[in-house]
């Protein structure tokens, strides 16, 4: 699925707010292609007219995602998001790793999109951040923060090794930070252990995702249609 931006009518109102850094973010942490570079001028546009405490971090991704020659930005992103486990863009996968609990909680991201009435396409998993965050802007925002704030220690591991590495994407991950309540200190303790020992390594598969384990009562859910994604005006591809 080819997520897309409109431009909200930002107006200062916070929902209005999450919408628009949600997207952006949800763009920006998509994997870097002429498509998504097209996009930066007019992302700029919305970003303008957030709060600083967002709007400067995300300007700090599309500054070095618009001044990074293409194949070195890919290169980054493949080396950084899919070969360090550390960096996994995947929720589930810092706390469960491969393991067949991680199964189980990919279901709780599919059926929280379900009863929001909306399926995504059998070639995404539900717990990419860049799709929770598009599902959080454009479908529904208190479920989408709700899995960001189960999810928490996660994204703030995920940001803090971002920043250690100087990574282009590290301004996006500030960004969403700002708009999640702040770590508990039983998310510090899960933030610590993460970076001593990273995600569980045992690898048995994911296949209560497909199973048995499912909902029976939100397989079919009415009315479904794809997941919509915000689109900018003249930007639809």
């Amino acid at each position: 699925m080819r997520r897309q931006l409109r431009d909200p009518k930002t107006t200062g109102q916070p929902q209005q707010v999450l919408a628009a850094t949600w997207q952006s973010a949800s763009v920006l942490l998509s994997y870097p292609d002429e498509w998504v570079l097209g996009l930066l001028e007019l992302m700029e546009g919305s970003i303008r007219h957030l709060p600083p405490k967002v709007a400067q971090p995300l300007m700090e991704t599309i500054t070095e995602l618009r001044t990074t020659p293409l194949g070195d930005l890919q290169e980054q992103y493949v080396a950084t998001f899919d070969t360090r486990r550390r960096c996994s863009l995947f929720l589930t996968y810092f706390t469960y790793g491969d393991t067949r609990k991680r199964g189980a909680a990919l279901l709780r991201f599919k059926q929280a999109y379900l009863r929001s009435g909306y399926v995504l396409g059998d070639d995404e998993l539900p717990d990419h951040l860049s799709v929770v965050l598009e599902y959080a802007a454009a479908v529904d925002q208190d479920r989408g923060r709700k899995l960001m704030v189960e999810h928490r220690a996660g994204i703030e591991a995920l940001r803090l090794t971002l920043l250690e590495l100087r990574s282009p994407w590290a301004g996006a991950l500030d960004a969403v930070s700002h708009t999640l309540p702040s770590l508990r200190e039983s998310d510090w303790a899960a933030v610590r252990k993460l970076a001593m020992e990273g995600p569980p390594d045992e690898e048995v598969g994911l296949s209560p995702y497909d199973g048995s384990a499912f909902d029976a009562a939100l397989s079919v859910p009415t009315s479904v249609q794809d997941l919509p994604t915000p689109t900018f005006d003249g930007a639809d591809r």
